[in-house]
């Protein structure tokens, strides 16, 4: 189930949340303590001591996911300390971090702080085994879903996009309670990878690192003097798409013609409607995040609206197919920045 909390009745919700976006984050008062989240901090610490770890990497309430700069602290979204806050997200992101999720986030941010506490990356072994800590870092990543190179943990096939995120996501899995990983991993290449985690955390996991103080340019909440609102509108960019007019071949090849058939369900309404499953679907399979996938979503809704087209299939067999020309377009902006296809000079 999601964090918190959210029951909050429609009649009083609208003020409310007008009222937390005016707010800065930093007058929110947001604290650790009493949450949900604190009980799950305190879960990975409890796993990180049964594997014998004594580290415990600082978790802190921020913008996001991560480790600042390098730094063996972990950031998570301010919103997990609120479920009104949560509320608002799930605006935006159609979904939050179920608990099995944010734990899902914590070990493999746990992998960061370790790998960043002990800088095991400056080790030979550790590039031979990952790949240099070096190579560019990229927001968007082509994977290959069939590889047996890298560990599976969090969606998208995120061990491939880069060595860092690959030691990262194998920490993960070697951390996670109940998981026989020889059994899972065996005959794959990624169980090497797996074997290299087991080994240098016995050889690292009595010693204490130092960790220097938590300050604003980490951007905990005490540092975030600007309103929730600000903070969606900045992480609000519009798609790269220059001309929506582009699908039309796919929505009318997806849809018919509402005069042809007016008795049909309109594309655009029928869009809307299943627009949590499209998006969640789409976002599942590509591992693009759910906010840039519900933008497109709307997007195409919005252009079947103005074509108006309608419905002419069944639902199931529709939402299929919508489904497979989402993550096709989705996909491709994940290889080349673009919604499009198109390529300069074209």
């Amino acid at each position: 189930m999601p964090i918190g909390d959210l029951v909050t009745s429609d009649s009083d919700w609208e003020v409310e949340r007008e009222r937390l976006l005016s707010q800065r984050i930093s007058d929110l008062g947001l604290s650790l303590e009493g949450t949900v989240l604190e009980k799950l901090v305190t879960q990975l610490y409890v796993e990180l001591d049964q594997r014998g770890l004594t580290f415990r990497p600082p978790v802190y309430l921020s913008d996001q996911w991560g480790c600042p700069d390098g730094t063996p602290l972990i950031g998570v979204p301010f919103y997990l300390a609120d479920p009104r806050l949560a509320r608002i997200e799930e605006d935006f992101a159609l979904e939050i971090e179920s608990e099995n999720d944010v734990m899902r986030f914590l070990r493999h941010e746990a992998g960061h702080a370790f790998n960043y506490a002990y800088r095991l990356h400056d080790r030979a072994d550790w590039h031979e085994t990952f790949g240099p800590y070096s190579r560019p870092y990229r927001d968007r990543y082509r994977s290959d879903p069939f590889t047996h190179q890298y560990v599976r943990h969090i969606l998208g096939w995120y061990a491939q996009k880069h060595p860092d995120e690959d030691f990262a996501e194998t920490f993960a899995v070697w951390l996670t309670p109940d998981v026989d990983w020889r059994r899972e991993y065996e005959g794959w290449g990624a169980l090497r990878k797996l074997e290299y985690v087991d080994r240098v955390m016995r050889d690292v996991g009595q010693e204490q690192p130092k960790v220097r103080e938590l300050t604003d340019d980490d951007l905990p909440v005490a540092a975030m003097r600007y309103t929730v609102a600000e903070h969606y509108r900045d992480l609000d960019d519009p798609l790269p798409v220059s001309d929506p007019r582009i699908f039309d071949g796919d929505l009318r090849a997806l849809f018919g013609k509402l005069a042809e058939m007016p008795e049909k369900e309109r594309a655009g309404g029928f869009i809307k409607a299943h627009r949590r499953e499209i998006v969640s679907r789409i976002a599942y399979w590509t591992g693009e995040p759910a906010a840039a996938v519900r933008k497109f979503v709307d997007l195409i809704a919005a252009r079947a609206d103005e074509l108006e087209l309608a419905v002419r299939g069944r639902e199931a067999s529709t939402l299929i197919e919508l489904t497979a020309f989402g993550t096709a377009v989705v996909m491709n902006f994940r290889y080349t920045d673009d919604f499009t296809g198109e390529r300069p000079g074209e």
